[in-house]
């Protein structure tokens, strides 16, 4: 009997020239989207047809998830949401089918995807805020003193999002087809091992591999999900960091004219028609 490793549904290898399964399982990701969205927008009709309800509860949700967590100058950014949920969606859904291959479970191309958006996060940051994007990396009201240790853990903080998207996605989708593997391969020695009892407790882990099958497909949706909320998180964050910074700004020079008044105001020699002018 030979026996394979849970890990070998991740290798990749050339089909034929240059092209590598994973390479294969993009373009057919992108082939599949292009379909889908061909077809359930080839005919708006007023009562839409089932492509065209998905299409457009898609577009829906994913609209109002930019509105709710970025507001009205997020929607500029829609396409660039729009594809990255939906090639995420396609790719985990295709990992799903047997004796497939799942992109998303190789941290060089989840890694690529979110230094992607972080590199473009941070320059649409530079655009918005200039030089002035940079004090990003100052905590407001910080001692002098721990200003260099704040800074050096606020810039780590900042770059770790570009691994702490790629690492998510990539571990759940490779422990979720780790897991189904080892299940499916128990099963089938359970069942091709001879006698009456062990075929028959066999059952227990078919049962398992349909439960989890359920979970991974519901997972599949979930990363996407993820991915793409943080995504808009972060781009949140840079939308409104300058609103942010003015209003503390304004509340500080709130509280110092507030000191300043307190000020005047026990002073022994203040002249009498200034106290009334304030009050």
């Amino acid at each position: 009997m030979i026996y394979r490793s849970p890990l070998e549904q991740f290798e990749i290898y050339y089909i034929f020239g240059p092209i590598t399964n994973s390479a294969l399982f993009i373009l057919l990701a992108f082939i599949l989207i292009y379909h889908f969205l061909y077809f359930g927008t080839k005919k708006g009709t007023i009562i839409p047809n089932r492509w065209q309800s998905v299409v457009e509860l898609l577009y829906l949700a994913l609209l109002n998830l930019i509105k709710e967590n970025i507001g009205a100058k997020g929607i500029k950014y829609f396409p660039f949401i729009f594809i990255i949920f939906i090639f995420i969606l396609f790719t985990n859904l295709l990992g799903m089918i047997p004796y497939s291959f799942t992109v998303t479970s190789h941290i060089v191309v989840t890694f690529t995807l979110s230094l992607s958006i972080f590199i473009g996060v941070t320059l649409i940051g530079l655009k918005i805020h200039g030089l002035h994007f940079f004090s990003f990396f100052v905590p407001q009201g910080a001692p002098k003193l721990l200003l260099p240790l704040l800074v050096v853990i606020e810039a780590i903080s900042y770059t770790a999002r570009a691994f702490s998207l790629a690492i998510r996605l990539f571990a759940n989708m490779m422990s979720g087809h780790t897991l189904l593997k080892i299940i499916a391969s128990f099963g089938w020695t359970l069942i091709t091992m001879g006698g009456i009892a062990l075929p028959l407790l066999s059952v227990i882990p078919i049962a398992l591999i349909l439960a989890i099958t359920g979970l991974e497909i519901g997972i599949a949706f979930l990363q996407a999900y993820v991915f793409t909320i943080l995504t808009c998180i972060y781009l949140m964050i840079q939308s409104i960091y300058t609103e942010l910074h003015h209003c503390s700004v304004l509340l500080r020079l709130k509280r110092r004219s507030i000191l300043f008044t307190d000020s005047l105001r026990s002073a022994p020699h203040y002249d009498l028609e200034m106290r009334r002018s304030l009050k």
